[in-house]
């Protein structure tokens, strides 16, 4: 597959000299906007464009003459890495100035060069597909609609995107509208500058929606479609925002939000559960399957942690975002994977969870990890651009949890618990955030470091960070009074490995042998059901196991795939592989400092 990675080419007035204005080389040449005044954009979604599944979405704004007018769509949503070319969504684009059309053209595939006719205000037009249960992108139904700005509004090329703006929202009365952007008048909206304009998404139509105050803040919840989640669903909701919250903000010492946004979606087409973090709200499309289910706290723990830890706190990689192309970071394991570390702690620090529950939320990372390839968590990190085929597409998430995990308890120990993970992220939040900037891998190493008492981390990095060694548990996890208990079993194994997104559970991987194989099961097929299990149920791999558990080796095993658009019944004979199971646990034999440090972390405390 051939990428046209679009470079810096040219410097570029800005409209507000703040960023420096990057132009882009395109098969015309390097080109830069005409300067653009007054921007304002409006979404229009009505039962009528609904019934399409269309938004239309408008830019009006003033030029000084008759410069072309180059205006993009992003490429890519930040938060999800990945590459999503937004613009081919985009139909009946149309520019007018003084009511009369204006000629335009393209000249890349996001890009439209519009011509002004001379002075005075310009408005462009166009409609957008909104068929893409995704959190990243753009979805509609009869009475609702969710989108991103990334995917509707439109930036003026090469001048940089320090520029304030408007949205209105045209759409039935009576219809709700929930966004993290501020108000500014009736159905209107402001952002101060572009990457805030993309960084709040919409709620649109008729949804549920309350709110309380956590931290000294307003949280709002927002969730679609009407009645999903009622009565004791939603109180344990709130419950878990309100134990959660005010543990995170302890690490950072501030709440960085006027208000937060909760806002989630249950579709029954959607396979799974995910979340996408903005700077002041999160949105989650799961299946109705896990509405009620203990994945819904971490999920909730993992995205607001977000609102500091990628959103204000991120890799000079990312810093600032660029919408034209990617930006990879072999960062990527610090921003997620000790973001979903974190997660785990706001659960048990916020007594969500237990210690022992604690316990098994890392024991299934270490599970997880175990069952996927020796991976660096650098190459991980810059990998997700490109979806890797062998299951490790998203193992900086747990790896790099459990590698957070053991820098924690590493710090603790060094500074005799006066430290821990805590103080590095507040100290990287408060000297590059602070200051405008990102931060490189040598400033989370030294700021490491002097948590650690001066304690260098060169051997952890390179065995365990760019390199793929086994993560040291047996070294590690005595410090902090805790131990692996490994337990052997015969286990029922299908024998695949398997990638779930929104269209369902692929299988990615056949081990050779392995009653898969033998069934005649194929990479690319999209497993619909295992044994009379739903495929699409997060949990069918435990309840196949549990069911055949005792059932005799060569059992026939149905096997239901999608190939090629057709289903087919294929039979494996049950087959049985010897696993090993490590389960964290507490060492009753712990030393008083070894008792300490577990404490700490479980309560989030450093007392030496």
């Amino acid at each position: 597959m051939q990428i046209n990675v679009k470079g810096v080419q040219c410097l570029a007035i800005l409209l507000a000299a703040a960023i420096p204005a990057r132009g882009r080389a395109t098969a015309q040449g390097v080109t830069t906007s005409a300067p653009l005044t007054d921007i304002r954009y409006e979404v229009t979604f009505t039962r009528a464009n609904a019934e399409r599944r269309q938004v239309m979405s408008a830019m009006t704004f003033t030029v000084g003459g008759t410069d072309p007018v180059l205006l993009s769509l992003p490429k890519w949503t930040p938060g999800a890495y990945e590459i999503a070319n937004f613009a081919r969504d985009v139909s009946d684009f149309s520019a007018e100035q003084s009511g009369t059309s204006l000629v335009w053209d393209k000249i890349d595939p996001e890009t439209w060069r519009i011509r002004p006719r001379g002075v005075g205000e310009v408005t462009v037009r166009f409609n957008y597909l909104a068929d893409s249960l995704d959190n990243a992108n753009t979805w509609a139904r009869p009475d609702f609609l969710l989108f991103n700005g990334t995917n509707l509004f439109l930036y003026p090329e090469g001048r940089g995107f320090d520029f304030p703006a408007s949205v209105t929202v045209n759409t039935e009365a009576g219809w709700k509208i929930v966004t993290g952007m501020t108000a500014a008048g009736t159905r209107r909206y402001a952002a101060a500058n572009y990457h805030d304009l993309v960084d709040m998404p919409f709620f649109v139509g008729q949804f549920d929606l309350d709110s309380a105050q956590v931290s000294g803040t307003w949280v709002r919840f927002a969730s679609y479609p009407l009645g999903s989640v009622t009565g004791g669903a939603r109180v344990a909701v709130w419950e878990a925002l309100k134990r959660a919250i005010p543990v995170e903000v302890k690490v950072f010492g501030e709440v960085p939000w006027n208000t937060y946004s909760v806002m989630q979606i249950a579709d029954q087409s959607y396979g799974g559960g995910s979340g996408l973090e903005h700077q002041n709200s999160h949105v989650d499309v799961l299946n109705p399957g896990m509405l009620g289910t203990p994945i819904l706290p971490s999920l909730y723990a993992h995205e607001i942690f977000h609102a500091w830890n990628v959103k204000r706190l991120r890799p000079s990689d990312l810093w600032p975002y660029r919408y034209d192309q990617e930006q990879p970071t072999p960062l990527l394991w610090i921003s997620e994977g000790i973001t979903d570390y974190y997660a785990d702690l706001a659960e048990v620090r916020g007594g969500i969870v237990d210690a022992n529950g604690f316990y098994l939320l890392t024991s299934d990372k270490m599970s997880q990890v175990n069952a996927l390839p020796p991976t660096a968590l650098e190459d991980a990190s810059l990998s997700t651009w490109i979806h890797p085929r062998d299951g490790t597409e998203y193992i900086y998430y747990p790896k790099g949890s459990l590698a957070g995990f053991l820098l924690d308890i590493m710090i603790r120990d060094a500074s005799d618990n006066h430290s821990s993970l805590d103080d590095v992220m507040r100290a990287l939040y408060n000297s590059a955030y602070k200051n405008g900037r990102g931060f490189t891998s040598d400033e989370w190493w030294s700021t490491v470091a002097r948590a650690a008492n001066g304690k260098l981390f060169g051997d952890f990095f390179a065995r365990y960070i760019d390199g793929r060694e086994p993560l040291p548990y047996d070294g590690v996890l005595p410090l902090a009074g805790l131990r692996l208990a490994r337990d052997t079993a015969r286990v029922p194994q299908l024998g695949i490995a398997s990638l779930q997104d929104s269209s369902g559970l692929h299988v990615t991987e056949v081990l050779p042998e392995s009653s898969a194989a033998a069934a005649g099961v194929q990479p690319g097929d999209q497993l619909l059901s295992v044994g009379g299990f739903n495929a699409e149920d997060p949990n069918w791999t435990e309840k196949f196991r549990s069911r055949y558990a005792r059932s005799p080796e060569g059992t026939a095993l149905p096997v239901v795939v999608r190939r090629n658009g057709a289903e087919q019944t294929l039979t494996a004979q049950l087959r049985f592989v010897t696993r090993v199971d490590s389960r964290l646990v507490a060492d009753s034999r712990a030393s008083v400092k070894a008792r300490r440090i577990r404490e700490g972390i479980l309560r989030g405390t450093t007392q030496p």
